[in-house]
Formats: C-alpha cells, sequence, structure tokens
C-alpha cells in the first residue's frame, strides 16, 4: 500500500495533462519517459530495439523518442503499471521483464522471462529515480550522446540506457515518469 501512496503521489507531482490520476491507475499500459525531453519535444522512453510488435527480446534497451504523439503506447515501449508499483518493470506484449546486466555501474539494460531475480527488482522513487532495489546508490540513466533513427518522420532519436551512480549533475538524464499517451 505505501509503494502505491508513493507512486500516487509521484503521478499527480509529475503528470503533464489534465487527466486525473485515476485515469492513469486504471490503465494497464504505460509507458516510462523522462521528464526532462533533452533534444527530442516527444521526449525519451523507456524502448525495445527494433519496431513496435518487431521488436527484438533478445537485446538490449535503449531510450528513444516516445511513440505516444502518435496516440497511444506503442507495444514496445508499454509496461504493466501494476508491475511497475510491484516493482517489476515488465513489458505486456512481450511478457519480458527489464533486469540489469549486472548490479553495477555502466551496466546495460536487457529483457528476460520475469523471475524476480534481483537484476530484475527496480523501484520507480517519488523523485523520478529508477533504482535497482539492491543498490539505491545505481540509477537507470540515459547517455549524454544520442543518435538518430533510421527510420520516422519526423526523425526520431536514440540515447543508450545503463546504470550509473545517482548524480543531481546527472538528475536530466536520471529522472522519470509515467503517463498513459
Amino acid at each position: 500500500m505505501k509503494k502505491l501512496l508513493l507512486l500516487l503521489m509521484f503521478i499527480s507531482c509529475n503528470n503533464q495533462s489534465d487527466e486525473n490520476d485515476e485515469h492513469i491507475l486504471n490503465q494497464e499500459t504505460v509507458e516510462v519517459y523522462l521528464l526532462n525531453t533533452l533534444n527530442d519535444s516527444r521526449g525519451y522512453c523507456i524502448d525495445m530495439k527494433g519496431y513496435k510488435s518487431n521488436a527484438d527480446i533478445n537485446r538490449s534497451l535503449q531510450a528513444h523518442s516516445c511513440y505516444s504523439y502518435q496516440g497511444e503506447v506503442s507495444v514496445d515501449q508499454g509496461f504493466d503499471i501494476a508491475k511497475v508499483i510491484d516493482e517489476e518493470f515488465y513489458i505486456r506484449h512481450f511478457k519480458v521483464c527489464m533486469e540489469a546486466e549486472k548490479i553495477e555501474e555502466s551496466s546495460t539494460l536487457n529483457l528476460y522471462t520475469c523471475d524476480k531475480n534481483n537484476k530484475q527488482k527496480f523501484i520507480l522513487q517519488n523523485d523520478g529515480k529508477i533504482q535497482p532495489k539492491s543498490n539505491l546508490n545505481l540509477c537507470l540513466t540515459v547517455s549524454v550522446n544520442f543518435s538518430e533513427g533510421s527510420g520516422g518522420n519526423p526523425v526520431h532519436f536514440i540515447r543508450t540506457l545503463s546504470l550509473e551512480n545517482c548524480n543531481d549533475a546527472l538528475s536530466s538524464y536520471q529522472r522519470w515518469g509515467i503517463r498513459t499517451n
């Protein structure tokens, strides 16, 4: 219950639309987006490599231009809100969970069958940090560098994702929110 209360407080503080909090919690699928849009007005979302339903579960996760500007959360960026509350970043369409390569600095994020191991337990804190439960000194971080995607009009942007030491100087690259679209 405490986790749900913290998530409700986080959503109400970070919701950028006029939707009410109950609407967000009634949705099953949300996108996880970087609070700072950086160089892309659509923002960056945690994303699978590949395109929508053809995304590849065997490749690492990335930060990619959010697709919600197209009107809905994309299947390769859609996480189950109930699982996020339960410390599991589960992509419903592909039935996989976000998992750290290792619980240490510079580790990549991959996708695996959900088994609730320590490398799959992440906490979305009320300040927007996403941290491995077993090491709260680390934060999910997008890279400073970016590249252009190979498709999409307008052009999509990509940044790598990794676990890095939490640092106020990097907060623009380490603070996340959730939304339905």
